[in-house]
């Protein structure tokens, strides 16, 4: 891995990259029956963790679901039109927020770990932290996904509820949930459109 000090030079990615990760990459509907492998659902982490966060906090949390037992219970717990999908995914991404993120401060953040106790003294704040920060590192998990060559779809529409208590531990909870795996027949529909630069951008 190259070090910052070693990084003198960032380069643009290609275009075919810049395809799969944001132009031509759309949410997947349906699924092939090639697996996805362990060690791909570990590369996508491997991927998004180093992107940023607030001062390195890395709230987020995965919970794999994998098994046929599972999935139904997932998919139980999603809405309508979105049961069928997380039934048939060959995996399944819970992501949470972990509202203890900062039981790590010390590891992570070691030049200010007396945050640990001003956090754990306003859970509150944490939650909004850990919260904010998890929508944060769920935008990088699906571009991870993408980039090795995978298809995400990710889902809002869920009984969060439900899915905390039977899939987290204490003290998460979920913010998405992402379907993983290549494009069956179908699996895309049309590109809805995006707002153009001159709905979006300003200049002061």
């Amino acid at each position: 891995m190259t070090t910052t000090a070693e990084a003198t030079t960032l380069r643009p990615i290609d275009g075919d990259a810049r395809e799969a990760l944001f132009t031509s990459a759309r949410t997947i509907n349906t699924f092939a029956d090639t697996p996805v492998t362990d060690q791909e659902l570990t590369d996508i982490w491997e991927l998004a963790r180093w992107a940023p966060t607030a001062a390195n906090f890395q709230p987020l949390r995965v919970r794999y679901v994998r098994s046929p037992e599972g999935q139904q219970k997932l998919a139980s717990f999603m809405s309508e039109g979105n049961q069928e999908k997380t039934a048939a995914a060959p995996a399944v991404a819970i992501l949470s927020a972990d509202h203890g993120f900062f039981e790590h401060l010390p590891t992570i953040l070691p030049f200010r770990a007396e945050l640990k106790d001003v956090f754990a003294a306003n859970p509150e704040m944490a939650a909004a932290a850990a919260t904010n920060n998890s929508w944060l590192q769920a935008g990088y998990f699906i571009l991870a996904v993408r980039a090795l060559g995978l298809a995400a779809g990710p889902m809002g529409g869920f009984d969060a509820a439900a899915i905390d208590a039977e899939f987290l531990d204490e003290g998460r909870h979920t913010v998405m949930v992402v379907n993983i795996g290549h494009p069956g027949e179908g699996a895309w529909r049309d590109r809805l459109p995006r707002l153009d630069h001159s709905d979006v951008i300003d200049w002061a």
